[in-house]
């Protein structure tokens, strides 16, 4: 069982001129092992500055994150990211693609080739581990991306973005998909999106994070993303409730983005 704890994070970045920016102010919040979070916001808001925080590409200005009771002091196997964009070994083939962390720890090709091809099944590239990166289509290589990630045995996955560059139809089987190895794999995942019906989708807990300095302005508990696993969901945003929420968030990041644009104007 893994717990991750966010600790009064404060992150601040000093400008050259002398001045600084406030992305994060007394951001303070808790997962247990196996929960789905999503987080969304107005542009601006630090939802990304927080998952690299927690990914441990950025060191905080104030406070700390704690997984399974050890600080996060930089990147490790414990933690894994799937970015926007793949990050894959272009020249690389799908298969070696998926094997690159096992290979990178020193494991023999004997413990990690009945895993990779399972995971490969699992994403749906069973007939595909054999092409190269650049012969797949976006949608295929966010799959890699995912099934790259599980390798590493993770205790925590962040993503960032991962479906924003895909179209509509492919996007909503890759959300399937992520619900499908949430409750497969029992991971707990955090997920940043700028999409309000993404995050009622794959959110069983979701956060809306207030404008700069960011900081946590409201979360929700919902049934959407356990709802989904296995079935169409298309059928769940024709729930009164999901739609009533969609609603809500959506006038609450409006309100934001207004104070937001009040402030830049007051400003020139």
């Amino acid at each position: 069982m893994s717990e991750l704890k966010i600790d009064n994070l404060s992150m601040r970045f000093d400008l050259p001129n002398g001045s600084s920016v406030q992305a994060l102010k007394d951001v303070s919040l808790t997962l247990q092992s196996g929960e789905l979070m999503s987080v969304l916001g107005p542009s601006g808001c630090g939802k990304t500055t927080l998952l690299n925080i927690l990914a441990g590409f950025l060191a905080p200005t104030e406070g700390q994150v704690l997984l399974n009771g050890q600080k996060v002091t930089g990147p490790d196997a414990h933690r894994g990211m799937v970015f926007q964009q793949g990050a894959l070994f272009e020249w690389m083939s799908v298969r070696d693609n998926v094997s690159f962390g096992p290979r990178m720890a020193g494991k023999a090709p004997s413990d990690y080739a009945e895993e990779v091809d399972h995971l490969l099944d699992i994403v749906g590239l069973k007939d595909f581990k054999e092409k190269a990166i650049y012969e797949l289509s976006g949608g295929m290589q966010q799959r890699v991306a995912l099934a790259r990630c599980l390798a590493n045995h993770p205790d925590v996955i962040l993503m960032d973005e991962p479906l924003g560059a895909l179209d509509a139809l492919t996007r909503e089987k890759m959300q399937s998909l992520v619900l499908k190895l949430w409750k497969e794999t029992g991971k707990t995942i955090i997920l940043i999106t700028h999409s309000v019906e993404e995050a009622l989708l794959l959110g069983e807990r979701l956060l809306v994070m207030a404008p700069r300095p960011g900081r946590i302005h409201k979360e929700y508990r919902l049934p959407f993303a356990d709802a989904g696993v296995g079935a169409d969901l298309r059928e769940v945003k024709k729930n009164p409730e999901y739609t009533q929420k969609r609603e809500e968030i959506l006038s609450m990041i409006w309100d934001m983005e207004e104070e937001i644009m009040g402030r830049t104007e007051a400003a020139q």
